[in-house]
């Protein structure tokens, strides 16, 4: 079930991509809020705080700006060329009651059966988007895969995920794979032909006397 966490923010006016750099030189990180018919709200959060939540998977925060407190979900998070810095976050007023579609970690715990026979675990899906109440929202799913034999597909409706949470993606579409990977030989390329070239063979009839005349 995830977390409120509280965060301490300031109302920010001033605006544009030079204030924004003033702010991250001092270490803080430009924000928005908005949603519900409100005023967009811009703000000025703390850096390394916040990083530190949002790196451990965080979505639902409450945030105090001045006298007033806004519970609000994470909506978009722009990093730096690197995707390592923070760069700007946009929250989405929500309240508590209120069912949300929500992207979180997939993680595949667990050693197949099927690499004992050959096979290699494949995830196709690292990332997987949900519905479920506000206060429902996994911080990550874990599914285990150690029954899964060689040449076995997991798919999302037999992954195990919390109550009251549901996925958005078709329940047929696949998660991951068991397979033996099987090196392909390399082809010609058309026109070329599969003979090695033979360093230091005998001429040819014909051969000989064409070189002695060059």
């Amino acid at each position: 079930m995830a977390q409120t966490i509280t965060v301490t923010a300031q109302a920010r006016s001033a605006l544009g991509s030079r204030a924004n750099k003033r702010l991250r030189d001092t270490g803080f990180i430009p924000g928005v809020i908005y949603g519900h018919k409100q005023a967009v709200v811009p703000v000025t959060l703390p850096r390394k705080e916040l990083s530190t939540h949002l790196n451990r998977g965080a979505h639902l925060f409450s945030l105090a700006v001045g006298q007033m407190s806004e519970t609000v979900l994470v909506k978009e998070v722009q990093y730096d060329h690197l995707g390592l810095e923070v760069l700007h976050v946009d929250f989405a007023r929500v309240d508590l009651n209120e069912r949300v579609t929500v992207t979180v970690p997939l993680e595949l715990k667990g050693t197949p059966k099927g690499e004992a026979e050959g096979g290699v675990l494949q995830q196709i899906m690292s990332e997987m988007e949900v519905e479920c109440l506000v206060t429902d929202i996994p911080d990550i799913i874990r599914h285990n895969v150690s029954d899964l034999g060689l040449n076995s597909v997991l798919h999302v409706k037999e992954l195990t995920l919390p109550p009251n949470v549901k996925p958005t993606a078709d329940e047929d579409q696949i998660v991951a794979t068991v397979r033996e990977i099987v090196e392909e030989a390399a082809t010609p390329a058309e026109g070329e032909t599969a003979e090695p070239e033979v360093i230091g063979r005998k001429p040819e009839e014909g051969e000989a006397g064409e070189a002695e005349k060059k």
